[in-house]
């Protein structure tokens, strides 16, 4: 039987990655969905959780897990899974991990500076602001229940299907002049490496930015894509004139570079995208094996 049975809130993007690392014959997984119901009996169990009902039978569930990881995002109302779960997770006995999945977008704005976990928060944006509070909950069940929490900050996802190489063969892309302002990201796969370096090594109650080595204009990752695939790159823009919606505008009104140090020093992460440019490689020659085997 397997020892470890992981079950994700939120089972999307990052949850997918990580489990993808995991040894079927040694772990059980099961998560949720907002309207999608799928099983596969050999390792995953997905079930319906839309923020608004519980989780049928989910004392009894969560008596048998052993880790739990956070990916929905808090409404107006606060976080949804301590709403209407709260109790069950903080009377369940065999956690030996919870991960709960933030933003870098708790720091602010620090006009450029290097931020590391210890930066006083200061979110300029209301989900940014519901993120940092979300996180003092779920921080509280450690400290109220000695519950195995562990925060993680993460910087701008990307990854296959979801990075400036489709924005770019799209059309999409945009080259925005924004003198100075810099963006952390990471690669969805360095996330999976972290979290599965925490669940390896716990240290309850820790917060860990999760970004790559180099923070860079967003500009320079759409021109780097444009040279990887041979294509002219979009024209430089101001931003007063991209016509952007505004939660994109918004990405704009922070410029702060992540310090990564923990999880490299911590947790011993050998990151396997240190920059974006290693990850847009990645997922050219991944698109291109693709693309000659079929």
């Amino acid at each position: 039987m397997p020892q470890n049975i992981l079950f994700c809130f939120g089972y999307g993007y990052s949850a997918s990655a990580l489990t993808k690392t995991l040894r079927s014959n040694k772990w059980i997984v099961k998560g949720t969905k907002r309207d999608k119901l799928f099983q596969n009996k050999n390792f995953r169990q997905i079930l319906i959780f839309n923020g608004d009902n519980p989780i049928p039978k989910f004392e009894e569930l969560i008596s048998n897990v052993t880790h739990l990881l956070v990916s929905i995002p808090p409404t107006a109302i606060g976080d949804p899974v301590l709403s209407i779960h709260g109790k069950e997770i903080s009377n369940a006995k065999n956690l030996k991990w919870i991960g709960y999945l933030s933003t870098t977008g708790v720091y602010g704005d620090s006009q450029g500076k290097h931020v590391d976990e210890k930066y006083q928060c200061n979110p300029t944006n209301m989900r940014s602001k519901r993120r940092l509070h979300a996180e003092k909950e779920w921080l509280q069940l450690f400290s109220d229940f000695h519950l195995p929490v562990h925060i993680f900050r993460l910087a701008g996802i990307y990854g296959p299907g979801r990075s400036a190489i489709e924005s770019v063969r799209s059309g999409r892309a945009k080259r925005i002049n924004v003198p100075g302002h810099q963006f952390s990201r990471i690669h969805v796969d360095d996330i999976a490496s972290v979290l599965k370096a925490s669940i390896k090594d716990p240290n309850p109650g820790c917060i860990y930015n999760v970004c790559d080595n180099e923070s860079a204009a967003s500009s320079d990752v759409t021109l780097y894509a444009c040279e990887l695939l041979g294509l002219s790159p979009p024209p430089l823009i101001d931003l007063q004139d991209a016509e952007l919606s505004p939660m994109a505008r918004s990405f704009y009104n922070d410029n702060r570079r992540v310090d990564n140090k923990r999880i490299r020093e911590e947790l011993k992460v050998e990151l396997k995208y240190p920059t974006y440019r290693e990850g847009l490689k990645s997922i050219i020659e991944t698109q291109k094996k693709n693309y000659f085997r079929n």
